[in-house]
C-alpha cells in the first residue's frame, strides 16, 4: 500500500472517531462514574467493534450483508432495540452514572468493556461507513501486511482518540465539574441513544 492511500485512510478513521455521538457519549459515561481507567477499556473495547467491521469489510463479508437485506435487518433492529434500551436506562437513571455516583458504586471494567464494544459493534451506522469509504482502501492492499495495516489503522485511531477523551476529561478540575451536571449528562446520553436507535429503524423501513 503507498503511503499517501493510507494517509487518506487514517484522514478518514480520524474523521470518523472524532465524530460526536453515542460512543462519546458512552466514554463520557464510564469515565464519570468509573474514572479515567474505566474510560479507557470502554474506549479500547470500542475500538475492538471498530477493528472487527474493518476485517469483516476486508474478507468480504460486508459486501454478503449488504446483499442480504434479512440478515442486515435483522442485525440493525437488534442494535437499534439495544441502544433504546441502554438510553431508556440512562434517561431514568436505573443503573446509570448519576445514580452509581451518588452510591459510590461505579460501573465494574467488564460493564465498561461489555458497553464499549456493544455501542460499536451494535451501530449500523459503522458498517455502512466502511462499505461506502473504507472498501476502496480494501482493494488498495495487495500484501498480507497491507491488509493488516488495513485493519490495525481504524482500530488504533479509534482506541487512541477515546483514551485521550478518557484521560482529559478524568483529570480532577474537569471531572468534578461534569460530576456536579451527572443528571444531565444520563439525560443528554439518553435522549442521544433513543434518537439513534429512532434513525437506524427509519433508515429501515
Amino acid at each position: 500500500m503507498a503511503f499517501s492511500t493510507w494517509l487518506g485512510l487514517l484522514a478518514i478513521c480520524c474523521l470518523g472517531a472524532m465524530s460526536p455521538g453515542p460512543s462519546l457519549a458512552m466514554v463520557l459515561k464510564h469515565t464519570l462514574s468509573g474514572g479515567r481507567l474505566h474510560g479507557v477499556v470502554c474506549a479500547w473495547a470500542h475500538s475492538i467493534g471498530i477493528g472487527v467491521y474493518a476485517l469483516v469489510t476486508l474478507l468480504g463479508l460486508a459486501v454478503v450483508l449488504e446483499k442480504s437485506p434479512i440478515v442486515f435487518n435483522g442485525i440493525a433492529i437488534l442494535g437499534a432495540l439495544y441502544l433504546a434500551w441502554m438510553g431508556l436506562q440512562a434517561l431514568n437513571s436505573k443503573g446509570g452514572m448519576e445514580q452509581k455516583l451518588q452510591a459510590g458504586v461505579p460501573a465494574s471494567l467488564l460493564e465498561a468493556a461489555r458497553d464499549g464494544l456493544a455501542i460499536s459493534l451494535f451501530n449500523p451506522k459503522i458498517l455502512l461507513f466502511f462499505l461506502a469509504l473504507f472498501s476502496q482502501f480494501v482493494l488498495a492492499a495487495e500484501t498480507m501486511a497491507g491488509q493488516t495495516v488495513i485493519v490495525l489503522t481504524p482500530l488504533v485511531v479509534d482506541g487512541l482518540w477515546y483514551t485521550l477523551i478518557a484521560v482529559v476529561l478524568s483529570h480532577g478540575p474537569i471531572l468534578n465539574r461534569l460530576r456536579n451536571k451527572a443528571a444531565l449528562i444520563d439525560k443528554l446520553s439518553g435522549v442521544v441513544l433513543i434518537l439513534l436507535a429512532v434513525r437506524v429503524l427509519i433508515n429501515l423501513f
